[in-house]
């Protein structure tokens, strides 16, 4: 593949993005590959068969029209999924191909609208046989902390649980940023309450529980497809924040319902806590924030250090030479702080290195070959969604509450300490925060601004309150 074309395909990049926006083309394009092109036909490859057959649905036209502006000869558009590299106990499937199909002048149409550019070949009961799962996810490789402790309990309590157990709570909703550890511990609970026999827990990726509702609908079995999902005795969900579509959300209600009215084990993970969920009905966010939620929180450096510990016993098993000596695990530890990952990237460096080389490791090489790991300690840049998102959750109201035009005591006092904030934390200026706010002028937040200044000097709880806060934001 030529230069020419791999910029070429940089440019229709951009003008996807700029087509679908951000979030969208974070969500399904931004792993999508440029393979080949050639007569007059573009072929692309994406990591999942799930995200084929989602793009093919829902954003085919677009993708070829986003070709066809960069360069009209493209008639025809291949979406493959390509083969992982390396896929750790889990059987790779071989490569699949999409039959090429003509772009807009040879598209049929069907029930008024145009037909999908890419051929759909999805079966819709393959997402029951659940999403892969990695064997090194149990309990046992699990290491827990103080920021973790509380949702480890809850898991390992619904994992052991026998089916005449009354369930304790329902749904389990399990959220933190990206690393700490939600995935594991919901591949634990499915790994050990499948070894236990009592019932059948079944994990879906929010993705997986898309992919498997939408093949169902288009192969007319549905019906047979969600009394087989409320059929199940643990459903665990992973990654909520991406559940996307009216229908598709509607039916996660009404499955949701169903199984925690059977009494039936819910389990849920996702990046954040259910009220900041809000491209969700507010039924599912009700039902959600009804059980326990549970936060796991930011990775300390004694933990750091102890996952460390026994990501390098776990390696030794298959290689019994590698060392790391504790100098060099504290450095690692005290230094890549940012998630979970990052520490096992930064191990596998060093036994790859080691291997490779002959060489021991040591904290000169260490340093060398994690350096990019290590995160400029820069203050951290505050969002006025993050303002909104913990100022509700100190003074227990929701986002909307701050949003609304609500004017009782106990929303305008934290509705004016958001909008402090955002003044005092971020560059946005006056117009752009009453924006943020629920549309409102920026005098409203200029008033804010100034109430809660006059407050603090003379409120001294007022002044500690806000100090936590900052706290939090810039932690």
């Amino acid at each position: 593949m030529s230069n020419a074309d791999q910029d070429s395909w940089s440019r229709v990049k951009e003008r996807l993005r700029a087509d679908v926006g951000d979030d969208v083309y974070s969500s399904w394009f931004a792993r999508m590959d440029l393979e080949a092109f050639e007569d007059k036909t573009v072929r692309l490859s994406v990591p999942t068969r799930f995200l084929k057959n989602w793009i093919q649905s829902h954003y085919a036209e677009r993708v070829l029209a986003c070709w066809q502006a960069h360069d009209s000869n493209v008639a025809r558009i291949e979406l493959i999924v390509r083969s992982a590299v390396l896929r750790q106990a889990v059987p790779v499937k071989p490569r699949e191909t999409a039959a090429p199909v003509a772009g807009h002048a040879e598209a049929g149409r069907m029930n008024g609208h145009a037909r999908p550019v890419f051929a759909a070949d999805a079966a819709g009961h393959e997402a029951l046989g659940g999403s892969p799962l990695d064997p090194r996810l149990t309990f046992d490789t699990f290491v827990v902390g103080r920021s973790n402790t509380l949702a480890h309990a809850a898991a390992k309590q619904v994992a052991i649980a026998r089916r005449t157990d009354p369930v304790m709570f329902n749904p389990l909703y399990i959220h933190a940023g990206v690393g700490l550890g939600k995935t594991h511990l919901l591949q634990a609970i499915t790994w050990a309450g499948n070894a236990a026999g009592e019932r059948k827990v079944l994990y879906l990726t929010a993705e997986k529980f898309m992919y498997g509702f939408v093949s169902a609908i288009r192969t007319q079995t549905a019906l047979a497809f969600k009394e087989a999902l409320r059929g199940i005795g643990v459903l665990v969900i992973d990654d909520l924040q991406f559940l996307q579509g009216k229908s598709t959300q509607a039916e996660f209600c009404h499955t949701l319902n169903a199984l925690i009215d059977a009494g039936r084990q819910v389990v849920i993970a996702s990046d954040r806590p259910p009220s900041d969920l809000e491209s969700l009905d507010d039924r599912v966010r009700s039902r959600l924030a009804g059980g326990l939620v549970v936060e796991m929180g930011g990775l300390g450096e004694e933990l750091r250090f102890e996952i460390l510990k026994t990501r390098v016993t776990a390696a030794r098993a298959h290689h019994p030479t590698f060392d790391v000596p504790q100098p060099v695990l504290s450095y690692i530890a005290k230094t890549v702080t940012h998630n979970g990952r990052d520490l096992e990237g930064a191990l596998n460096r060093l036994l790859a290195h080691s291997k490779l080389t002959g060489h021991a490791v040591t904290l000169e090489m260490a340093e060398r070959e994690v350096r990019d790991l290590v995160r400029p300690q820069e203050p951290k840049r505050v969002k006025i969604e993050d303002i909104q998102r913990i100022v509700a959750r100190q003074y227990n109201v929701s986002r909307s509450d701050l949003l609304s035009s609500r004017r009782t005591a106990n929303v305008v006092r934290p509705r004016q300490v958001a909008m402090y904030l955002a003044k005092t934390l971020t560059l946005r200026s006056l117009p752009e925060i009453g924006r943020r706010f629920g549309g409102r002028d920026h005098t409203t937040v200029l008033h804010a601004v100034r109430k809660i200044e006059g407050l603090v000097g003379n409120d001294v709880s007022l002044a500690e309150e806000i100090e936590g806060l900052k706290r939090q934001l810039q932690e």
